[in-house]
């Protein structure tokens, strides 16, 4: 077990220290850059085009869409939109790490951006473990999922800036109690940033576009 133990954080601390070569480069073209975590089907994509719907008049954006598979569905989604993006196939793995995101980085016209957003994998145990660079780290949720995935998931609540609770659209007909989840949230994630919001109705996106202009402006 000990030699297990080892050999993991071996693998973690060199994801570090590429991680932190990534954030290095992405500072220096002067970029903002996000990770967006969720799981399958939280609508991570919808959030994305629905921001860069909102931001697009004044703000260059580029994409870098992770998947288990060889598919550019969501990078093309991005592209038609207007905004580059760069498609990594994990082969499989359950997550993006550094060197993934390193080798998206030689891609992307860094120089020509204002913000970059990494669409990483749909999981919420993996994606939490490896740091990837990027300036803050945002988990979506959706109603459809439950309020109890924060005391399910504590991992990956812990360890991001910004919680997006989206499709707030469906709060009528499914059972969800905000107050339960707030309460896992807060008590895993003191005082951090949470937008409740519906990408169907736009309910909720402006409170989450002017954070996100705040962050990027600092």
């Amino acid at each position: 077990m000990s030699q297990t133990i080892t050999v993991v954080e071996k693998i973690l601390s060199a994801n570090d220290r590429l991680a932190e070569q990534n954030r290095a480069k992405i500072e220096e073209a002067g970029v903002y850059s996000i990770n967006i975590m969720a799981s399958p089907g939280a609508g991570k994509t919808s959030v994305i085009l629905k921001t860069i719907e909102a931001l697009k008049p004044e703000m260059q954006i580029g994409v870098v869409e992770g998947d288990t598979a060889p598919v550019t569905i969501d990078a093309d989604k991005v592209m038609d939109a207007g905004m580059p993006a760069v498609q990594i196939n994990t082969g499989g793995e359950c997550h993006l790490d550094a060197i993934m995101l390193q080798g998206a980085l030689n891609t992307l016209p860094l120089d020509t951006l204002d913000v970059m957003i990494v669409e990483n994998v749909g999981n919420l145990i993996c994606p939490a473990n490896f740091k990837l660079g990027t300036h803050v780290n945002v988990l979506i949720a959706s109603v459809p999922e439950g309020d109890d995935k924060p005391y399910k998931y504590p991992g990956m609540y812990r360890g991001v800036q910004a919680v997006i609770l989206n499709k707030t659209d469906l709060l009528p007909y499914i059972k969800f109690n905000m107050d339960y989840f707030r309460k896992g949230v807060e008590a895993l994630n003191p005082g951090l940033a949470f937008f409740p919001l519906s990408c169907v109705t736009g309910e909720g996106f402006d409170a989450w576009i002017a954070w996100l202009k705040e962050q990027a402006a600092k």
